[in-house]
C-alpha cells in the first residue's frame, strides 16, 4: 500500500495504473476508521482492481467550529487498517495541498439538499459537495462507496455528480452496526460509558418504529419516535423526519411513496448522531 500526500503524485501513480486497463474505486473518508468503512474497502477491493481511501477532514463541511476541533484524528491507526484490508493506496493530503486557496464554488444541489442536514447545518451539503467533487475530479474513479448511515448525503453526492456530469458511479453500502445495534459512526468514541449505553436506544426506537407504523400514520410514527427518543436522557432529538426514499422530501402518508425512511438526528449529551429506517 502506497501512502501518498500530493495530488500530482497521486494522478501520476492512478494514469499508470489505468494505462494497463485497470479500473479504480474510491472510498472517501474522514479517517477514525471502523469496521463500518472497513466494509466499504471491503467491497471497493472485491469490485475493482485498484482500490483508493482517502483520509480528510475537510473543513468546509463543518459548520460547527467545535465540532471539526473535536474530530478524531488517527492516520497512522488508519493506515494499518487500510493496509490490512487490501487497499493499494491511501491519500491523505494536507488542508493546502486541498485548498490552496478558498474554494468559492455553490453547488445547486436542489431539494434533497435542503430538508432534515442541509436545514439544520447550513453549508455542510456545500462543503461536502466541494470535497467530494475535488476527490473526484482528482482519482477519476469508475466507483465510489458511501456508507447508508449518511442516507441523505448519498442523494446530494448524486445530485452533484449528474450537475457536473462525472461518469462515477455511487455504490450506497449497508449500515454496519455494533452487536446491541448502535450504528458504526466516529463520533462513537466521544460517547461516555453511560452515554454509550444509552445510544442504542436510538436504533432499537427506529426499528421498533417499523411495527408501530404498520397501523399508525406518518405524524403518529413521528411524535411516537420523538416522544420515546426525548424520554431517555441525554438523549434529544433534533429532528426525526419521514421521508421519500428518492426525493428525500417529508412524506404525509404512507400510500405517497413506494419506499419511506425515516431520518434521525440525535443529540447523546454533546455528540450528535445520525441513524436511519427503511419502512
Amino acid at each position: 500500500m502506497k501512502i501518498i500526500n500530493c495530488i500530482a503524485a497521486l494522478r501520476s501513480a492512478l494514469d499508470a495504473e489505468r494505462s494497463t486497463g485497470k479500473r479504480v474505486g474510491l472510498v472517501p473518508t474522514m479517517g477514525a476508521l471502523h469496521a463500518g468503512h472497513l466494509s466499504l474497502v471491503d467491497r471497493c477491493v472485491k469490485e475493482n482492481d485498484v482500490c483508493v481511501a482517502s483520509v480528510f477532514v475537510n473543513p468546509t463541511q463543518f459548520n460547527d467550529k467545535r465540532d471539526l476541533e473535536t474530530y478524531p484524528r488517527t492516520l497512522e491507526q488508519d493506515c494499518a487498517l487500510l493496509e490490512k484490508a487490501g487497499c493499494g493506496y491511501v491519500f491523505a493530503p494536507s488542508n493546502e495541498e486541498m485548498y490552496p486557496e478558498p474554494d468559492t464554488r455553490v453547488f445547486d444541489l436542489g431539494a434533497v439538499a435542503t430538508v432534515m442536514e442541509g436545514a439544520f447545518r447550513p453549508g455542510h451539503f456545500n462543503g461536502v459537495a466541494q470535497i467530494v467533487s475535488k476527490l473526484f475530479m482528482i482519482v477519476e474513479p469508475d466507483r465510489a462507496y458511501f456508507g447508508e448511515k449518511d442516507f441523505q448525503q448519498i442523494a446530494v453526492i448524486r445530485s452533484m455528480t449528474r450537475l457536473l456530469k462525472l461518469p462515477v458511479e455511487i455504490v450506497p453500502c449497508p449500515i454496519v452496526r455494533e452487536a446491541d445495534g448502535l450504528a458504526l459512526s466516529s463520533r462513537n468514541v466521544r460517547l461516555t460509558p453511560e452515554q454509550r449505553r444509552i445510544a442504542p436506544v436510538i436504533s432499537r426506537t427506529l426499528k421498533e418504529s417499523r411495527i408501530f407504523a404498520a397501523s399508525g400514520t406518518v405524524e403518529e410514527t413521528k411524535a411516537w419516535v420523538t416522544k420515546t427518543l426525548n424520554e431517555h436522557p441525554p438523549l434529544r432529538v433534533e429532528y426525526f423526519e419521514i421521508v421519500d426514499a428518492t426525493s428525500l422530501q417529508p412524506i404525509r402518508s404512507w400510500d405517497e411513496t413506494a419506499g419511506a425512511v425515516g431520518c434521525a438526528a440525535v443529540f447523546c449529551g454533546d455528540v450528535r448522531l445520525i441513524d436511519n429506517v427503511k419502512y
